[in-house]
């Protein structure tokens, strides 16, 4: 990769990629050996939709196993019943927010389903050529990397311009890691070379094998929690683009429709809502006109 410059290692304050610590003593391997039942998939299915809207078939208990079984044994737990109580108990908040983390956590990478961001230069840069601000919200920002591209993008295209890019996804841990902007080279290999050069910063010693999102640009996008369920209890404003995408497919149809109205009643008339390619919003009964595939527009 080319850089403009380089991120040097500093004691005290490098990026480790440290492995799980080992399982308290006594109980390693209790629960990665278990098989998940019935009852307590349901368990978990029920508390994952009440707190965040998350669908979990019982087709996931893999999924359930492999996500959580680690801490179990960090708390020397010997089940997910267990488990359940802990985190579903009036006391249990930030554990039940750990949970929440870890079996929601999704890695992505920069300008992911690249056309979305063509449309956006093609399309609709020269369209709000002469609008004075643009508010983009990447929805489900995970780990930051949907956000800092459009941040690029709007940069790179509005150097006159003002713009703002807002980040939000359900999980605090992905959060800190998209304000500290650090990633694995695999992470950009579909950055463009003149936005690696202009705001990717290399890393050496012990950030090797890493580069950093420039400090101008990570000082333009703001990452914040927010729940797709509970967006009545933030007024955020409304906005010009939102990108949703590769999130709605965890939701029941219910819950799909619910938060896709709130969504769209976050987008100013005339604005764009983009989902992901595999996500199809045909037949619901949506305030949107479908510009192209994955592609809306909100009637002015």
């Amino acid at each position: 990769m080319v850089s403009t410059g380089k991120l040097e290692s500093r004691k005290g304050v490098g990026h480790s990629a440290a492995g799980p610590a080992a399982p308290a003593s006594g109980v390693a391997g209790t629960v990665a050996e278990a098989e998940v039942s019935d009852q307590d998939m349901l368990l978990f299915q029920q508390l994952f939709k009440q707190y965040i809207g998350l669908h979990l078939p019982l087709s996931k208990k893999a999924l359930l196993q492999s996500r959580l079984s680690h801490r179990l044994n960090e708390l020397g737990l010997r089940g997910l019943a267990q488990y359940h109580r802990l985190i579903s108990d009036a006391d249990g908040a930030e554990e039940r927010q750990r949970a929440i983390d870890l079996i929601t956590t999704n890695e992505t990478y920069f300008f992911r389903e690249q056309s979305h961001f063509d449309f956006l230069t093609r399309e609709l840069l020269p369209l709000w050529r002469d609008q004075a601000h643009l508010r983009v919200w990447s929805a489900a920002s995970a780990t930051g990397e949907e956000a800092y591209s459009l941040a690029m993008l709007l940069d790179n295209h509005r150097p006159a311009g003002s713009w703002s890019v807002f980040g939000s996804d359900i999980s605090t841990r992905v959060l800190r890691f998209a304000r500290r902007a650090l990633y694995p080279m695999a992470r950009g290999q579909n950055i463009p070379r003149a936005y690696l050069r202009r705001y990717c910063l290399l890393g050496t010693g012990e950030y090797e094998g890493h580069f950093l999102v420039q400090a101008d640009l990570r000082a333009k996008v703001e990452f914040a929690q927010r729940n797709l369920t509970a967006l009545h209890e933030h007024d955020d404003g409304l906005y010009d683009l939102i990108f949703l995408r590769n999130v709605i497919i965890y939701f029941d149809c219910d819950t799909k429709l619910q938060v896709l109205r709130d969504v769209i009643a976050r987008l100013r008339p005339g604005g764009y809502l983009i989902v992901g390619h595999s996500e199809s919003l045909h037949g619901m009964a949506l305030d949107l006109l479908m510009h192209s595939p994955s592609i809306y527009r909100r009637p002015p």
